[in-house]
């Protein structure tokens, strides 16, 4: 019985060739569907096919067909899923060969060479307290701790443990170029807190999980072993981040110095620290060192008093008033102090101020002997008595560093702020002057970069200093990569003339930007019904000259084939608003219904004016597209006071096509389709909430063309999902409501489908390929039904940068790499298909390339012809007349992806969020008379 369940579950292929088009078996094989074999097997004739690598699988005759014509691969049902996977597809040719000239450039890849023949051994490590926690709690012990832990046991004993040969990630994992031994070992540890040095015993276990070959990336950067070893990548990866952790600010993969000079102060007692970003990368030229220049805002780490009076204005320690309180727990809450009014100067979080003064404090103490009664004490004659400090500023309230029950209060200028502390860079607006120097420093310009990136790569206290990366073999050119990129034609648009003909417009400009002036956007829409609400009309300072701003925009509009009448109406509102939403919707409610009643139709647009940005923008968009149906377009009472004709016309731009209009197209036909195709672009991404929030949902956005061959309009789905879940939940269903729209109004279906995907890592590829794929393919297809498919990554959070070299003096006027620049050889996939693409023209700072990586191609592309395709869609991005950094099906999902995200803090600031709204979704579903249009824009 056992033996005829073995044969029926067993899989014969039969006269397979390692050719076939049917299973391609491993990477290198050509084939029209890519699968890998996790189990790499040899072929018949005794051969390794490129990428794999025998296991010892012999070729036998079966049923009589001689093994040189047949192979017998043998899997169980239940496990053909994980034997057998898709991977991304191979490079067509050897790169593009088009475009109007090459040019010389310099790459922030270094080449590393390592000892294929070496191991790096890779250890667990568990760290705990001696003595188990009290009331049976877990007790977390920081990142910080655990080095110092790690860092005195390593000391205690450097024969045993050599710090400079090994690598520690602060948690989990220890890579070693040396063995060291196993086992259970105790570290104490004197550690500063509350009234002197107290010493704790911790238990430090360390066991070797395995040893790493690094023969293994060296086989597969020669293309002889599928998939990448990204243990080995790991190990070596953590290696080159060593010494930069021991000596700089490690914040989310990033070292930032711990050193400043005045230039880099930026006032408001805060800092602007260079950092240094860098990871290895397996590329065409073997393996590379990526290093990109970073800059952070942080604290000063000086005395609060001092940081109070640089970052609040008008601040006196002497005179406090009880109106600053609030400011001053903004200011400080959450932030880690240290002490010197003792000996020890432990460190404390900051839980909030005391609501009084310090002369005005008073606590009951215990006799901790027993002897006398508990009595109660004032602060400032407890700091007297206890620690003969004298408080200067009674006034002030204290830093309250409570916890539980355990009462700790400490008087400002006692307390000093510990190092590296960053500040949100959202926060930095609220001064221009300080917004205004961190941009200058931290959009440095290409040449500036390029010094800071070779600077920091040979620093003592960069990825190279230290003899770190030697002991484990790895040496690394400090010279930057050259390379040869393409420069690729700009399209022609097609855009109407005054006269109402079209007309070819061919780009002359090398920033690629265009203007409409004496020209007509391609489709005006007639706009009847609109009107103004302004919530600028009780500001003093930024209030709204209605007449003014509406006779400009009509102008203006009209001179780009908008025909917009006068508004139905201008009212009034005030900014308070924002901060209730009950009314606000009553007033959107009633405006709505107004026009409705008067006007015979529904309100097209309604722009509010705003007298300065404002949390409830969120709470506006929320119940207009979600619940009532109001297409907005929002703008700054100062910008509309003082609009000039560029102003006026990207607000022109913007509700045209906001309402359906098309503003330009392409002249001539995307490149690899025909006008008959029928193609729909896809573009998917996720929103996930800040670092520091744990609980609020992720949310899912995919946009789609609704037309063909313009493909230049979009209908968007939203959907929440899981916290921090990246694969896309819905991502078949939402596919097909987009697919089904455009069959509406198209009357056929799309023969061919592009999609690309944000936001996803190059270890992510096999999720989207292997289920998000198979989710979209398993909703749309059908007997009748199945297009074609072409899979396209877009990833903007990577460190390459390219730089045109000094010597030519062949970049733009701001040293920027021109728009088009195309590398698809040496710092790209040894035989992948991917590129990088520098769409835009970089007008501030260092410009950075879109990294596309194809992972599926039904459609053949060529390396030219896929470049060409989304060079040219960067030039139909509605909202601007110049090319997009990023292919628009991605920029649209990322803007309606942020848009969900401020639907849900809408519903989380408005009064009673109902909670059926936020469990199944509610709270993102657009209003019907909006989901196919851009209302994101």
């Amino acid at each position: 019985m056992q033996e005829e369940e073995e044969e029926e579950d067993t899989i014969k292929i039969k006269e397979i060739s390692w050719v076939t088009d049917r299973i391609p078996a491993l990477v290198g094989v050509p084939g029209k569907y890519p699968i890998r074999v996790t189990l790499s097997l040899a072929d018949p004739r005794g051969r390794i096919p490129a990428g794999g690598q025998q296991v010892g699988v012999p070729a036998e005759e079966v049923g009589g067909v001689p093994a040189e014509d047949n192979l017998l691969l043998q899997f169980r049902h239940r496990d053909l899923n994980r034997f057998l996977q898709r991977v991304p597809v191979k490079r067509p040719d050897n790169g593009g060969k088009q475009g109007t000239k090459n040019i010389r450039l310099l790459v922030n890849h270094f080449l590393s060479n390592f000892d294929s023949k070496s191991t790096i051994l890779h250890y667990d490590v568990d760290i705990k307290p001696e003595e188990p926690p009290k009331h049976g709690r877990t007790v977390q012990i920081s990142k910080s701790d655990m080095c110092m832990i790690r860092d005195k046991l390593f000391s205690d004993e450097p024969e045993k443990f050599p710090m400079s040969m090994t690598a520690y990630d602060k948690e989990k994992n220890i890579f070693s170029a040396v063995e060291l031994p196993t086992g259970t070992f105790r570290v104490e540890l004197e550690l500063s807190g509350g009234e002197g040095i107290k010493t704790r015993t911790y238990i430090f276990i360390i066991n070797l999980v395995k040893e790493i070959e690094l023969w293994k990336l060296e086989a597969y950067l020669n293309g002889n072993l599928s998939p990448i070893p990204r243990d080995v990548l790991q190990g070596m990866d953590l290696v080159m981040k060593e010494n930069p952790s021991r000596h700089r600010i490690p914040i989310h993969g990033s070292f930032y110095s711990k050193e400043y000079n005045n230039h880099d102060d930026l006032g408001c007692g805060l800092i602007a620290s260079r950092g240094i970003k860098h990871s290895l990368k397996p590329t065409s030229q073997r393996l590379a060192l990526c290093v990109d220049y970073s800059v952070l805002p942080f604290r000063k780490p000086v005395p609060v008093l001092e940081f109070l009076q640089q970052h609040l204005y008008r601040f006196n320690p002497d005179r406090f008033d009880d109106r600053m309180w609030k400011d001053f727990e903004d200011a400080l809450k959450g932030l880690r102090v240290t002490v010197n009014h003792r000996q020890t100067r432990s460190k404390n979080t900051i839980t909030g101020l005391t609501n009084r003064g310090s002369s005005n404090l008073k606590f009951t103490m215990e006799d901790l002997e027993g002897k006398n009664p508990p009595r109660e004490v004032g602060l400032v004659d407890y700091f007297r008595d206890k620690y003969k400090k004298e408080i200067r500023y009674k006034g002030l309230p204290c830093l309250d560093f409570s916890k539980g029950k355990r009462i700790n209060y400490v008087p400002m200028e006692f307390c000093e702020l510990v190092e590296g502390q960053r500040f949100p860079k959202e926060l930095l607006g609220k001064d221009k002057h300080v917004a205004r120097k961190f941009k200058d420093i931290a959009l440095a310009k290409p040449w500036e970069r390029m010094k800071q990136i070779q600077d920091m790569v040979q620093a003592s206290d960069g990825p190279l200093g230290g003899e770190i990366a030697k002991n484990f073999g790895i040496i690394v050119d400090p010279k930057m990569t050259q390379v040869i990129g393409r420069i690729i034609q700009a399209p022609d648009l097609k855009i109407r003339e005054c006269n109402g003909n079209l007309s070819k417009f061919t780009l002359k400009r090398d920033d690629g930007q265009w203007n409409l002036v004496d020209r007509w956007v391609l489709e005006g829409k007639q706009i009847d019904r609109w009107g103004i609400l302004d919530f600028s009309s009780s500001d003093r300072d930024n209030k709204l000259n209605p007449n003014q701003f509406i006779q400009k925009l009509i102008t203006r509009c009209g001179k780009l084939g908008i025909n917009m009448k006068l508004p139905l109406f201008c009212n009034s509102s005030h900014m308070d608003i924002f901060s209730h939403p009950v009314p606000l919707r009553g007033t959107l409610q009633k405006i709505y219904d107004y026009t409705e009643k008067t006007a015979g139709g529904r309100l097209q647009v309604l722009i509010c004016v705003m007298a300065r940005e404002d949390p409830g923008y969120n709470v506006l968009k929320w119940i207009c597209e979600t619940e009532i149906g109001i297409m907005t377009q929002c703008c700054l009472s100062d910008n509309a006071n003082n609009a000039n004709d560029q102003f006026l016309a990207n607000l022109g731009l913007s509700i045209n096509a906001k309402l359906g209009g098309s503003n330009f197209e392409l002249f001539h036909p995307l490149p690899g389709f025909s006008g008959n195709d029928h193609v729909m672009f896809i573009g998917a991404d996720v929103n996930h909430p800040g670092a520091r929030n744990t609980t609020c949902p992720s949310i899912a956005a995919v946009v789609a063309t609704i037309n063909w061959p313009a493909a230049n309009k979009y209908a968007s789905r939203i959907r929440p999902q899981d916290h921090g879940a990246e694969k896309i939940q819905n991502f078949g269903e939402m596919c097909l409501e987009l697919l089904n729209t455009y069959a509406r109004l198209n009357k056929v279906k799309p023969e061919k489908i592009v999609v690309f995907r944000d936001g996803v890592s190059d270890g992510q590829f096999e999720m989207v390929l292997n289920e998000e794929l198979a989710d979209l393919k398993r909703a749309i297809e059908s007997d009748e039904y199945s297009p074609t498919i072409t899979l396209i990554v877009a990833q903007k959070r990577h460190l390459t940068r390219l730089f045109p070299d000094p010597k030519d003096g062949q970049g733009d006027k701001n040293g920027n790499v021109m728009p088009g620049t195309v590398v698809d050889t040496t710092i790209v996939h040894h035989y992948e298909f991917d590129f990088y693409l520098c769409s835009h023209y970089g007008s501030i700072g260092t410009s950075k390339p879109t990294h596309y990586h194809v992972l599926l191609d039904d459609h053949c592309f060529s390396s030219d012809q896929l470049q060409t395709v989304i060079y040219n869609l960067c030039y139909t991005f509605a909202g601007c007349t110049k090319p997009v950094s990023l292919v628009p099906p991605v920029y649209y999902a990322d803007l309606a992806a942020y848009r969900g995200r401020q639907y849900y803090e809408a519903l989380m600031e408005s009064s009673s969020p109902s909670s059926s709204s936020f469990d199944d979704g509610k709270f993102c579903k657009l209003h019907s008379d909006l989901e196919n249009l851009m209302y994101f824009l």
